[in-house]
């Protein structure tokens, strides 16, 4: 059973870049043909899909976010990590990773509050 944990700073600052790591027990993240997600939700919002890591390092992002997102990943410690730069406040959320698209399993979800 795979399991994923987020780690990083709960503060940023506004124009800072955000970085959040998933480390995935259970589960290899080179895995035909398993994908893995960023998503966030602001407060009083929907769900936001963020962008994609693919087993074999591929990478797709949101539209709305492609100029600020990069999705990367550490194969020998099976972690995949997001940063977004330029962040303003309305980046505050809870952010996630997660496995698959639509997600099979989830992170528990971590608070990022953009903020000086």
């Amino acid at each position: 059973q795979v399991q994923l944990q987020e780690s990083g700073p709960g503060l940023v600052k506004p124009s800072q870049t955000l970085s959040l790591t998933c480390t995935v027990s259970g589960g290899s993240i080179t895995k035909a043909y398993y994908v893995w997600s960023w998503i966030r939700q602001p407060p009083g919002k929907g769900l936001e899909w963020m962008g994609v890591i693919a087993y074999d390092g591929g990478t797709y992002y949101s539209p709305s976010l492609k100029s600020r997102i990069s999705i990367s990943r550490d194969t020998s410690k099976n972690q995949f990590s997001l940063q977004l730069s330029s962040v303003t406040p309305e980046d505050t959320a809870v952010y996630y990773c997660a496995r698959g698209i639509p997600p099979d399993s989830w992170a528990q979800g971590t608070q990022v509050t953009v903020s000086s």
